[in-house]
């Protein structure tokens, strides 16, 4: 049986005099702003999500109602399924956590919408009414 010696090597580095040049046009960081929502009014209640549908479409509202509740039956599903909606110009849902309790099916999502959509974007229904 052999034996091997082993040694560490140390070394020491002299101090050196290059300057670290740094780039010429470095990326500025962004910063994110945490803003808190800011309630401007009464929460939207089904009966004046209907009566504004048909206000900007001018479709009568016997015909906006049976819509109105199987659109909000199909989101709701969707929700409650944990999936991802992207609905221009609403925008992208997305499920950030699920919780049930005794009482009720608790979901957290995060609304995404672009600039362009909240300021620019025509109205579907004026559109559609004429």
């Amino acid at each position: 049986m052999k034996l091997m010696a082993t040694t560490k090597k140390t070394t020491t580095s002299a101090p050196t005099t290059k300057a670290i040049k740094a780039p010429a046009h470095a990326p500025e960081p962004e910063v994110v702003v945490n803003e808190t929502p800011k309630v401007t009014g009464p929460e939207l209640r089904k009966k004046e999500l209907i009566d504004t549908i048909v206000a900007r479409s001018g479709v009568k509202k016997r015909d906006v109602k049976p819509v109105v509740d199987a659109m909000l039956a199909v989101l709701g599903e969707t929700i409650a399924d944990g999936r991802e909606m992207n609905l221009a110009p609403m925008g992208k849902l997305k499920i950030t956590r699920m919780k049930k309790t005794t009482k009720a099916h608790i979901i957290t999502t995060r609304l995404r919408r672009n600039e362009s959509h909240q300021t620019e974007a025509p109205d579907p229904l004026a559109q559609a009414a004429e």
